[in-house]
């Protein structure tokens, strides 16, 4: 399926309040990432920590970017509701 701004943004509005945890870690750094699809746009929120001791952060839900978007529903299609695309 090719991903036009027209199809993202149908996705967008099909998938109102679809939410997405993920997690990964290395070597001294671990980040959370929760996705959360709401008013037709995407939302991310990124928090987590690295090995000094006031290194934790948390950003807050941010609006996502055209290439963030894309790439995101890129990866969760086939958790999406995809019905009349």
């Amino acid at each position: 399926m090719r991903l036009t701004r027209e199809v993202r943004q149908q996705l967008l509005d099909q998938n109102e309040g679809f939410e997405k945890r993920t997690s990964s870690s290395g070597k001294n750094f671990t980040e959370y990432r929760h996705y959360r699809i709401t008013g037709g746009q995407l939302l991310i929120r990124a928090s987590g920590k690295t090995s000094w001791a006031d290194s934790r952060f948390d950003t807050g839900y941010v609006g996502a970017t055209d290439d963030q978007t894309r790439r995101f529903l890129r990866e969760y299609l086939a958790e999406l509701n995809t019905d009349g695309l």
